[in-house]
């Protein structure tokens, strides 16, 4: 099954035109460790939060994308 991210709004609402939003995964690790180097440039980009899913079945999410502060 495909892994994907939705880029969304805090308010939930989707994120369009990020520019990686069709980035697919073999695997919840590869989505994962793609996330963690790749959050900061999601953020500059308006997106707040992500959701992971597993094909159409959603694994978490929504993961806020602001730092702990």
């Amino acid at each position: 099954m495909p892994w994907t991210w939705r880029y969304e709004k805090a308010d939930g609402a989707v994120v369009s035109g990020v520019g990686q939003q069709e980035a697919i995964f073999a695997s919840q690790g590869d989505a994962e460790s793609w996330l963690g180097e790749n959050w900061r440039e999601l953020l500059d980009n308006g997106v707040e939060q992500v959701s992971l899913f597993d094909d159409a079945r959603k694994e978490y999410g929504p993961m806020s994308l602001q730092p702990e502060g």
